[in-house]
């Protein structure tokens, strides 16, 4: 089958559709999952947390992905195994009584083997991101990969949508429907599994097999590539840890989304928690519809009007506004958290008005990756950015829901505030070039 026999447009938006739905089911709605099913915040942010790993490491074993078998094979393997990874994460989520889930501290003992699951779920995702970057790329040729750039980033965020928005709201519908949590979870996970499955089967069939996409190693002439790719795979590492300031850079990547990275692990418990908990006290679905899809929409069109400006512009003109914009709306959660309102309005607006700052804020960011990568490995460099970039989110928000049990939610989005002065100091720290990100946008928020 060669590149051109399929169209594009039959294959691009369901792959990157594919490729939300368990980052989002491993990174957010688990969260949502193991809150509902008593779990403390603590051990919550902790364990879904450690989650965050694979996308951290992946650049260490991205080569071998480029080494052993094709893109494709890695693609629709990584699918077949997270569809199975779904439905044993139906199956070993445990049961549990009503009263036990209400003490809202349950131990991580029972939990050990979906999590395992979703362990494992999280580094095939990973796995397939780089898989499917990389067919991409090679499926497409140039002018293709240009204009399907902005329809991957659309179905990508639709299945954000999907995962954080309707995955949700079906299983709040659910527990309300049965009046069991647990049951409501696994007929979640279970429907996903169908659905992701589909896809899978519909990408066994229908992604194209590009004559690019070989293996490295599958012939006795391409061993010397395989040896050439790990060489500078080696060389990567030394350049990017040789580059001028590189140290300011790293701190700036670990720093500038601090107050998000403590506030984005806490939010959905805080809306979730009932009211003498300090929390919001809002039903399953309609924590759905307010972070997964309000929220959602909210971050795609901060990111969209970000790099807007920032492509007219220039970084450099843009990066204090978007830092500001960033860290100080994190200040409704302050509020939210002092008045406790009841409005679905109030609520909808400021988690609106959070998420647009941060999705605003954000393509700065973004954009002083693509700087700091540049080079003569530019690609790989930016691959380490991003792992970077994981890493700034997976640390503080492992230790987001101890610091919560222990100042309660006014104090800890107080500290969040706090945070704030870091995202400022590292902004205040860095160097732009004046000319750069002019006529660029951020593909990714």
């Amino acid at each position: 089958m060669t590149r051109n026999s399929i169209s594009p447009w039959a294959w691009v938006p369901t792959l990157y559709f594919a490729e939300g739905i368990p980052y989002v089911l491993v990174n957010t709605v688990s969260v949502i999952m193991f809150k509902k099913m008593g779990m403390s915040n603590g051990d919550v942010a902790m364990f879904t947390g450690l989650l965050y790993l694979p996308w951290v490491i992946k650049p260490v074993w991205s080569p071998f992905v480029d080494i052993i078998r094709t893109k494709r094979w890695w693609t629709v393997s990584m699918q077949l195994i997270m569809t199975a990874a779904m439905i044993l994460g139906a199956v070993t989520l445990p049961s549990l009584v009503p009263e036990t889930i209400s003490s809202g501290n349950v131990p991580v003992s029972p939990f050990i083997a979906t999590l395992v699951i979703f362990w494992v779920t999280a580094f095939a995702s990973a796995t397939h991101d780089i898989a499917a970057d990389g067919y991409y790329m090679l499926a497409l040729n140039r002018k293709q990969q240009s204009f399907f750039v902005g329809i991957r980033s659309t179905f990508y965020r639709l299945a954000t949508i999907f995962g954080q928005g309707v995955l949700v709201f079906i299983a709040g519908l659910l527990e309300t429907s049965y009046g069991n949590i647990p049951m409501a979870w696994r007929l979640t996970l279970v429907l996903c599994a169908v659905i992701f499955g589909a896809m899978a089967l519909y990408h066994t069939f229908m992604l194209p097999r590009p004559a690019s996409d070989r293996s490295h190693t599958e012939a006795g002439r391409h061993q010397s590539r395989a040896r050439e790719i790990l060489s500078e795979f080696g060389r990567t590492f030394v350049t990017f840890f040789s580059k001028r300031q590189i140290w300011l850079g790293i701190a700036f990547m670990l720093l500038y989304r601090l107050p998000e990275a403590f506030l984005v692990k806490m939010l959905n418990p805080f809306l979730l928690d009932p009211v003498e908990s300090g929390g919001l006290g809002l039903p399953t679905e309609q924590v759905g519809l307010v972070y997964g899809t309000v929220g959602v929409a909210a971050l795609t069109l901060g990111g969209i009007i970000g790099g807007m400006a920032a492509s007219r512009w220039g970084l450099k003109k843009v990066l204090w506004p978007m830092a500001l914009s960033l860290a100080l709306p994190c200040s409704v959660f302050v509020y939210l958290s002092m008045a406790q309102p009841e409005s679905l309005l109030v609520i909808n607006a400021c988690v609106a008005l959070d998420q647009f700052g941060y999705g605003f804020g954000f393509t700065a960011y973004m954009l002083y990756l693509i700087m700091f990568s540049e080079g003569e490995f530019k690609t790989s460099h930016y691959s380490l950015c991003t792992a970077f970039m994981a890493m700034s989110m997976m640390i503080p928000g492992m230790f987001a829901g101890y610091l919560q049990e222990w100042l309660g939610y006014v104090d800890f989005f107080w500290m969040v505030m706090v945070c704030c002065i870091a995202t400022l100091a590292v902004t205040a720290c860095i160097r732009v070039d004046p000319a750069f990100g002019s006529q660029q946008g951020s593909e990714d928020v």
